[in-house]
């Protein structure tokens, strides 16, 4: 028979071409400038999306009527080379605050030479949101996490 039990994590990587600083800079205090406008849970079209450089920083959405939306928490931040982000979204896309129920993301930079760097990012925990399968294969499928990486990429490797 079947292993019928879901994964508990989603794994994507992506190597780009800068520098391992670079590429974290890009991905966490220039989140905004790849960070598809669509992707929000906010009642109004998104601003911004804002990850805050420091371990218990918040990570969040600004509305474009001034509202602000929580997706989770920074868990670890550690410039260069790794950043942890609690996920408080279920699998209809939204927040729900009890630490019990988030995921977690934890994206590693790791330099393969001065001027390229995988990246490498692991959505762990899906077993303790509501609505575990749907939240699952969103972010797994080439909207989710794939897709998402391929925009850090492309923003990440322009000069």
């Amino acid at each position: 028979m079947a292993n019928t039990v879901p994964a508990l994590s989603v794994r994507k990587s992506v190597v780009v071409n800068t520098a391992q600083a670079r590429a974290f800079e890009v991905f966490t205090r220039g989140f905004d400038s790849w960070w598809p406008k669509g992707h929000h849970i906010g009642k109004a079209e998104m601003l911004a999306a804002i990850i805050e450089p420091r371990t218990g920083g918040r990570w969040y959405e600004k509305g474009v009527d001034g509202s602000e939306c929580d997706w989770g928490t920074v868990i670890a931040y550690e410039s260069p080379s790794r950043v942890v982000l609690s996920w408080h979204l279920n699998g209809r896309w939204e927040y729900d605050a009890d630490p019990a129920r988030a995921s977690e993301v934890e994206v590693r930079f790791i330099a393969e030479s001065p001027t390229r760097t995988r990246v490498e990012l692991e959505h762990r925990g899906l077993d303790k949101p509501a609505f575990a399968e749907e939240l699952r294969g969103g972010i797994d499928s080439p909207q989710g996490w794939s897709g998402l990486l391929a925009m850090f990429a492309a923003k990440a490797q322009t000069a």
